[in-house]
């Protein structure tokens, strides 16, 4: 009877641990298909959020967020929390908000676990019909 509830616990862990959207992820250019940045998703005070922590391309390793708005407004892109207040709500993570440097932009965003390393990011204004979607790997 233990090793029942032993191997019911390892398949709901793995099962949990799967669903974790926690970690780095590679994002991908949409021009070009190519890698552009590592983000790291990590887990606080029961919100998740997302942080640059590696800019592929050596001319904008040193790049600042100039058109950002407020405590953002010329921070450096390394280190740049883009990912804010994310809830998980079943399958997926939402009400919370995604940063586009480039523009400075703040948008809607909802994610979800395509596969265990695929994720799925839509930035949205407003309702998400109208919005963009790219798809993360996981490192």
């Amino acid at each position: 009877m233990n090793k029942f509830f032993f191997l019911v616990f390892c398949f709901l862990s793995l099962n949990l641990f799967s669903q974790s959207i926690t970690g780095k992820w590679k994002t991908i250019d949409d021009e070009t298909g190519e890698v552009k940045s590592i983000v790291e998703i990590y887990e606080k005070d029961g919100k998740y959020y997302g942080k640059v922590i590696e800019i592929m391309n050596k001319a904008r390793k040193d790049a600042k967020c100039e058109k950002c708005t407020g405590s953002r407004k010329n921070k450096s892109v390394l280190n740049l929390v883009i990912i804010t207040d994310m809830k998980k709500d079943g399958d997926e993570f939402n009400s919370g908000k995604i940063l586009d440097p480039e523009t400075g932009k703040e948008y809607k965003c909802n994610m979800s676990l395509e596969s265990k390393n695929k994720l799925k990011v839509r930035g949205f204004i407003g309702f998400s019909l109208i919005g963009r979607t790219q798809y993360w790997h996981r490192i």
